[in-house]
């Protein structure tokens, strides 16, 4: 009997939540980054999550959440006239990253909730297997 089944379940989503925060705190860090080595300003990253499943020891699975992906977001960032930024244009704009803090917060705030909440899961299983061992003593 697999005691501790859920633990690779919550193992996947926490693994997939910490991706969503360190992509969260990079768009941060780069909310006023106007030049890339790629060129440009930086574009905004977002991460897809899908489920996997995933057999267990006792023949029985689960699905569990990953990362599918992290993708450029597409849409385009403002311009803001400012003729004394290196990387402003012939007419004195300059393209800033399509980075909305007020946006990466609410994901920040969602994400450390959802990575709290995998946490507290890991930590009752825990606590049920050991009273579970605790009862043949």
């Amino acid at each position: 009997m697999d005691l501790l089944a859920g633990i690779d379940v919550t193992a996947g989503a926490l693994a997939a939540q910490k991706t969503r925060l360190d992509i969260v705190a990079q768009n941060i860090a780069n909310a006023q980054t106007t030049r890339t080595p790629e060129g440009g300003p930086y574009k905004r990253q977002v991460v897809s999550f899908e489920t996997e499943l995933i057999k267990h020891t006792d023949g029985t699975a689960s699905q569990t959440v990953q990362v599918a992906g992290i993708a450029n977001d597409p849409s385009p960032g403002q311009s803001v006239y400012d003729p004394q930024n290196p990387d402003a244009g012939a007419d004195g704009t300059v393209r800033m990253p399509n980075v909305n803090l007020a946006y990466e917060m609410v994901d920040l705030l969602t994400a450390s909730r959802s990575y709290e909440a995998n946490l507290a899961f890991a930590k009752n299983a825990r606590d049920l297997a050991m009273k579970t061992l605790e009862i043949g003593k």
